[in-house]
């Protein structure tokens, strides 16, 4: 729909002081803080998308993507029982294979996620990027983190792009697609809600802030804006998409306020992981730390907890 697109105009300050309002909010204590924090970890895509990445460091990401929280911990808390797990494992496309092996073996129904189409610039030829796409599925890959192409976005292309992201759903077939709009590239917030808009229209299950590898990657303004597009998109068609940050999203802290933001802003139908999603690497050692201070009252050392 070209015509509502064409239409989209955002109040930036609004949008602005929203956010300051969300960062502003109280976050529960105690128990309650516990609470929200497991729910956090259940949402967490936790992710490896380094230069050094090797089958024993994914073999050892998914290990902890099955247990993210220290058993003793959990029981406690009485949640070792509750299947406390990550909602996936995030990995280039040539590491899906030992992703899949690892958490095979493990006997773990974890997804296995993969970036693709020329990650993280997709500055690749289509046909590359199409064939990245089949190859993550093929290796075992169920959910793919594909990234929009951003001059299409910035030259206002919006046929173009609506195109390529149509082939890139063909390409994922069953496997659940998220979008990475690479927010920290696309200049403005009305820009931000057109390419948002236009996933959305285009097949996305998912709508993501960025690749983690932009100067500006998650932020709260941004965010409203995405999940407004969401939610007036689901006014509009009935369909629910889900919503994704990612990239510089490290504390417990921030992860209260991810989850405060779609709460007030999507409703409780949002706060799942088949909605929500928290793309990172170091936010569960934090989490993690956290729930340990709820348990015994003082803080572990780093090398006390199991790594990701």
């Amino acid at each position: 729909d070209l015509e509502w697109i064409s239409k989209v105009r955002v109040n930036t300050q609004a949008v602005l002081k929203r956010a300051q309002h969300i960062q502003g909010q109280k976050i529960p204590k105690k128990q309650w803080q516990a609470a929200w924090l497991l729910k956090a970890v259940t949402c967490i895509d936790l992710t490896t998308l380094a230069g050094d990445d090797t089958p024993s460091n994914v073999h050892r990401l998914c290990l902890k993507a099955i247990q993210p929280v220290r058993y003793d911990l959990l029981k406690k808390i009485d949640m070792h029982d509750k299947g406390v797990t990550t909602a996936a494992v995030c990995v280039y496309p040539s590491r899906v294979a030992d992703a899949f092996k690892s958490l095979k073996a493990a006997n773990s129904s974890i997804p296995v996620a993969s970036v693709a189409t020329g990650f993280p610039a997709g500055q690749t030829p289509l046909e590359t990027r199409l064939q990245e796409v089949r190859m993550a599925v093929a290796d075992g890959a169920t959910e793919i983190d594909i990234v929009i192409n951003r001059m299409l976005a910035l030259t206002g292309q919006w046929e173009a792009m609506y195109d390529e992201i149509r082939q890139f759903r063909e390409a994922c077939g069953d496997a659940h697609m998220k979008t990475i709009l690479a927010i920290g590239e696309l200049g403005t917030f009305t820009n931000v809600y057109k390419a948002s808009l236009l996933a959305m229209m285009a097949g996305s299950d998912f709508i993501k802030t960025s690749t983690g590898k932009e100067a500006v990657n998650a932020t709260y303004p941004v965010a409203i804006v995405m999940v407004r597009a969401i939610r007036d998109y689901y006014l509009c068609t009935g369909h629910k998409v889900g919503f994704k940050p990612a990239g510089g999203i490290r504390t417990a802290q921030e992860a209260l306020v991810w989850l405060t933001l779609i709460k007030e802003e999507l409703g409780n139908d949002w706060l799942c992981p088949v909605l929500f999603r928290l793309g990172a690497s170091s936010l569960l050692a934090d989490i993690e730390r956290q729930i340990y201070h709820h348990v015994t009252s003082q803080y572990p050392a780093y090398h006390e907890l199991p790594m990701a």
